[in-house]
């Protein structure tokens, strides 16, 4: 199974796997019933101090990363999260959900690699 990254305004394919939302507001222009949801782990996005300073500016993006895999150090969450998709990996997709427009520098894009990093997924 595979750990996979899409914005929330494609459209959902039946056999996509396990969705979850990992930004911290709700997007715009989505309604829950359209997003086809499995979980929305808002508690896991970067704070939203964080998020403000960032503002998905490309040029902040070094140092936003390392700043919000800092943040994932120290959520209380972080630990239960990386299980939950750990334990979903082992059945089917596991499909972290954002809003973005920018799909390169965003902060799915450092779950996913810390996810990896945290050498507790499954492997393929």
């Amino acid at each position: 199974m595979q750990l996979k990254l899409e914005r929330i305004y494609t459209k959902p394919v039946d056999t996509d796997g396990y969705r979850v939302l990992v930004d911290r507001l709700w997007p715009r222009g989505i309604s829950k019933v359209n997003a086809q949801l499995d979980n929305w782990v808002k508690e896991i996005g970067p704070s939203t101090t964080l998020r403000k300073w960032f503002n998905h500016e490309p040029a902040k993006y070094p140092e936003f990363v390392d700043r919000y895999r800092a943040e994932l150090d120290e959520n209380p969450l972080t630990a239960s999260f990386i299980s939950q998709v750990a334990e979903q990996l082992t059945k089917t997709n596991v499909i972290l959900l954002f809003g973005a427009k920018d799909e390169q520098h965003n902060q799915a894009v450092v779950l996913r690699d810390y996810l990896k990093d945290s050498g507790k997924l499954p492997t393929a």
